[in-house]
């Protein structure tokens, strides 16, 4: 049964589309079917405003519905290509411009977390938001040693309305996989799980700060990927202070051209960035739409917002990775084989089946620049070959797959002929070289030297246990063995002693049988 609280927040999200005209949406949901008539009761259906255009009212309610609803609305916003053009960019909007709480909370709240003024923290402070999204807002400020910063303020009661509705989602997710089947293939529970685990880290300001400096750190060197400092002294968990970049919003086009940016390389530095995360460093940036990233002329990236970030296991990145150069090399067995191997399939899976719809999936999209392929066709395809072959949703790829939509997204913006494939390809190859070649196992060995050479001097000793455990292993396996053999020899003497009793009783009850015999009878007479 459903709690009330989660009732009323399910109320509460009906109510807010139909104030915002969505109707013909709630009306149409399976469960308000019977009673859709007490709409026309309803004070909004009469006196409300006449009805803005569709997108205007479906980014407004996900404004109104809180967090939750504009990150799902921000990822949306990355995928024009699956979109009507009128929703796609209204959503855009949802990037960077949800509505601002006021300056007088943003100042209360800087000085609790700080414990001081305003004044006495920073130099500058302007009171009116840089930016606004659905977790923070953003302010601008100097510090007093004359520095340009932003002051990231977390959003007032923000977490009261995640866990609100986080439990709506625990609800829907249990109630799915009660009455639909394909839910528990799809471990809706366990998706929310992830989910819930990234956005509450998302709430933490100190930890968004160590995902920066640690991939600030990563990219020190980097001439693709540049990671604003953080200011520590002035950072807490609701307030986060750091170097203030200057660039050209990525989703901005037309600037862009006018800059004369390089769209093919930023396009596949894009790609590269992305691989050289997930593979090389095992850590990646997983909010990469376009309110996030930034482009410093002709074709340097700069990044911010670091909430949200993935790792994945040893095994998962090892799979992944393979599954990958698979895919590249057109080599649909070997991915078909990986997906039984790793458990996403199931065991009794014909290779050949499966291996016949991946092809049918992927071979079409092959060797065709960004514009060309349909993905919304191809997610089609790929959700059916899912629901044939009983496929498991992995929930902690959940993160990496919504990222590599976002790269995918923004590739498609900036340069729509670029060939995703052939630029990811050399990248995993050269990976793959570095990770398990001859110099990798070198490397690997070499690494280990200090830890052999720390424990060289017990080595002696060691050997010496080794040897002494060896020789009493003998001993015993010798004693086992004599007890076998008298075990043996008793059991031999056993079945003689057997034998001879069972000869002898057959031998007795031979004889009586014989003499009860008229014929032996009258002969002895």
């Amino acid at each position: 049964m459903i709690r009330p609280k989660i009732l009323m927040r399910l109320i509460h999200i009906n109510w807010v589309m139909m104030t915002h005209g969505l109707d013909e949406i709630v009306l149409k949901t399976h469960l308000l079917r019977p009673i859709r008539y007490l709409a026309y009761f309803s004070p909004t259906f009469w006196f409300r405003k006449p009805k803005e255009s569709r997108g205007v009212r479906i980014r407004r309610t996900l404004e109104d519905l809180g967090p939750i609803y504009v990150k799902f609305g921000q990822t949306l916003s990355t995928r024009k290509d699956l979109l009507p053009e009128d929703i796609a960019e209204e959503l855009v909007k949802l990037q960077d411009r949800v509505p601002p709480f006021s300056a007088d909370t943003a100042r209360a709240i800087i000085e609790e977390q700080l414990g001081q003024s305003i004044e006495a923290a920073f130099d500058e402070f302007d009171p009116k938001p840089l930016a606004s999204a659905s977790v923070a807002q953003v302010h601008t400020a100097k510090l007093k040693s004359g520095e340009q910063v932003i002051v990231k303020v977390l959003r007032p009661d923000i977490e009261d309305k995640i866990h609100s509705d986080v439990g709506l989602l625990y609800e829907l997710a249990r109630l799915a996989e009660r009455f639909w089947s394909d839910a528990r293939r799809l471990r809706a529970k366990e998706v929310v799980a992830e989910f819930e685990k990234t956005i509450l880290d998302e709430l933490d300001l100190l930890r968004e700060a160590a995902n920066a400096s640690a991939i600030r750190n990563n990219f020190k060197k980097s001439d693709s990927l540049y990671i604003p400092e953080i200011h520590w002294p002035l950072t807490r968990r609701k307030v986060l202070v750091m170097e203030r970049i200057y660039g050209i919003p990525v989703g901005d086009i037309k600037t862009l051209r006018a800059g004369n940016a390089d769209f093919k390389k930023l396009a596949e530095r894009g790609v590269e960035i992305f691989f050289t995360q997930v593979f090389r460093d095992n850590f990646f940036h997983a909010d990469m739409h376009p309110g996030n990233i930034f482009v410093q002329l002709p074709d340097k990236y700069l990044a911010v917002d670091f909430g949200i970030v993935g790792s994945l296991s040893n095994t998962d990145q090892r799979y992944l990775a393979e599954n990958f150069l698979a895919f590249f090399n057109h080599d649909y067995r070997r991915v078909a084989q990986m997906h039984i191997e790793s458990g996403w399939v199931p065991p009794t899976t014909r290779v050949e089946e499966f291996e016949a719809a991946i092809r049918s999936v992927c071979e079409p999209i092959f060797e065709k620049p960004l514009k060309d392929i349909s993905f919304g066709l191809l997610l089609l395809r790929l959700f059916q070959t899912a629901r044939r072959f009983d496929m498991v949703v992995q929930p902690q790829l959940v993160l990496l797959q919504k990222t590599l939509l976002n790269i995918e997204g923004l590739g498609r913006e900036l340069y729509p002929d670029l060939d995703l494939w052939q630029t990811a390809k050399p990248f995993l190859e050269n990976w793959f070289k570095e990770r398990l070649g001859p110099a990798a196992k070198i490397k690997e060995l070499l690494s280990k030297l200090p830890e052999m050479t720390e424990q060289l001097p017990e080595i002696p000793a060691l050997v010496f246990q080794a040897l002494q455990s060896n020789a009493q292993m003998q001993q015993q396996i010798q004693q086992h063995n004599d007890e076998m053999i008298q075990l043996r020899k008793q059991l031999s003497r056993n079945n003689n002693r057997t034998l001879w009793a069972i000869l002898t009783g057959a031998l007795m009850v031979a004889g009586t049988i014989l003499l009860q015999s008229p014929l032996i009878s009258s002969w002895l007479g």
